[in-house]
């Protein structure tokens, strides 16, 4: 038997060669390669930031979003960040043409809203009768 022939590598030569060839000088250079990696890790840890920054609001605004699907009413805003530090961030939702101050949970395991009554408008109050010359006058 005879042994199996290698056929020669083809020479790739042109246009593509010298491409890879600055490609591969490019990122022979340690101060690229060392930009590249901080550049990445800058990425990775600007996210990171962001997202913890703004996952307080994003859960409050789903917990908005559900209360507000089952109270039918309309999801308005929520704020960014649990100001007070109880867990809970301040939203809106409009229900029957009235603004509802909500307290919506800023953690995965308390997804829901309550209403802040606290916050709440107070009922209109109806004006007393009063007394004038002829007798009881009523507003």
């Amino acid at each position: 038997m005879s042994e199996a022939q290698q056929e020669p590598t083809p020479n790739v030569s042109g246009p593509i060669a010298k491409i890879r060839g600055s490609i591969r000088n490019l990122f022979a250079n340690w101060k690229v390669r060392a930009g590249i990696i901080a550049g990445l890790v800058l990425t990775v840890g600007m996210g990171a930031f962001l997202l913890n920054f703004f996952w307080n609001h994003l859960v409050a605004e789903q917990g908005m979003r559900v209360w507000s699907s089952s109270a039918d009413a309309r999801p308005i805003e929520c704020m960014i960040e649990d100001t007070n530090a109880d867990g809970y961030v301040s939203c809106s939702a409009m229900l029957k043409g009235e603004i509802v101050p909500l307290e919506c949970g800023a953690s995965i395991f308390n997804l829901g809203c309550r209403v802040n009554y606290g916050a709440a408008a107070a009922p209109p109050l109806r004006s007393a009768p009063t007394v004038g010359a002829g007798g009881l006058n009523v507003r």
